[in-house]
């Protein structure tokens, strides 16, 4: 019985495995769309359940901003805060809705948006997974071993599966379950500073945006006026030239 709960942890091993980013491999650089989308499918395809599937999309992204998941770009370039708050949402999103997400990482694109805090608080979580990830694979084991007693795979395989998968079920239910009480714990002031700062960026993007119109205008409007001067002086001459004509005729 040892020798097969070994192979079915190697087996479980197997199916759990997952890719990460590990946090050296966060670029420091800024990044375009597409390198962030390029970079997020090169470290996590491995996740992919078909070929086919898109990790990280352009639509996406904008999703992110407007739901303000994700802080805009400066000058359409992403920075190493930006790519590990979507990491944060490439997992998040598979369990949670958007306005959970948004709630939990509120406090990471107002407050905390800085590539050095940031940066710790990735390495931090970063480490704390290595040890839970054999946790999973060690609950994952006992509950697979729990169904082999009950339903023998090789009498029924199909139930075997089914009563398998529910009790996964049953365990990711508890566990969100748990992780709703605890955002709904979490406090709303973050999200509200959010709005009060987009409120006063765009206050004080207004007067920019208009006095460049002025200016603009004001441009506008200097331009003609050297430009009719000059057309009139050239049209000034053609007068004299009708006298000419009456001069013409009365020699002949």
């Amino acid at each position: 019985m040892d020798e097969q709960l070994l192979q079915l942890k190697r087996e479980i091993r197997e199916m759990i495995r997952l890719d990460f980013i590990i946090p050296e491999d966060i670029p420091a650089i800024e990044l375009y769309m597409d390198q962030v989308t390029q970079f997020m499918d090169q470290h996590l395809s491995g996740n992919k359940r078909d070929p086919e599937d898109k990790i990280l999309t352009k639509t996406m992204i904008n999703n992110y901003t407007k739901n303000r998941l994700l802080p805009p770009p400066e000058k359409k370039r992403y920075s190493k805060e930006h790519i590990i708050l979507l990491i944060y949402i490439y997992y998040l999103k598979n369990v949670l809705p958007i306005g959970d997400i948004q709630k939990i990482l509120a406090p990471m694109s107002e407050q905390l948006f800085d590539a050095e805090k940031m940066g710790k608080i990735y390495e931090d979580i970063y480490e704390l997974e290595k040890p839970q990830y054999f946790n999973i694979e060690a609950s994952t084991a006992k509950a697979a071993a729990l169904v082999e007693k009950k339903f023998p795979k090789e009498e029924d395989e199909y139930l075997n599966k089914m009563a398998f998968i529910y009790l996964l079920g049953y365990d990711m239910f508890s566990k969100k379950r748990l992780i709703e009480k605890l955002i709904d714990e979490l406090p709303d002031y973050p999200a509200k500073t959010g709005k009060e700062a987009k409120a006063s960026k765009k206050k004080t993007e207004k007067p920019k945006k208009t006095g460049v119109r002025q200016a603009a205008a004001k441009k506008a409007a200097i331009k003609p006026v050297p430009h009719k001067k000059p057309a009139a002086k050239k049209t000034a001459p053609k007068k004299p030239a009708a006298r000419r004509t009456g001069t013409k005729k009365q020699g002949e």
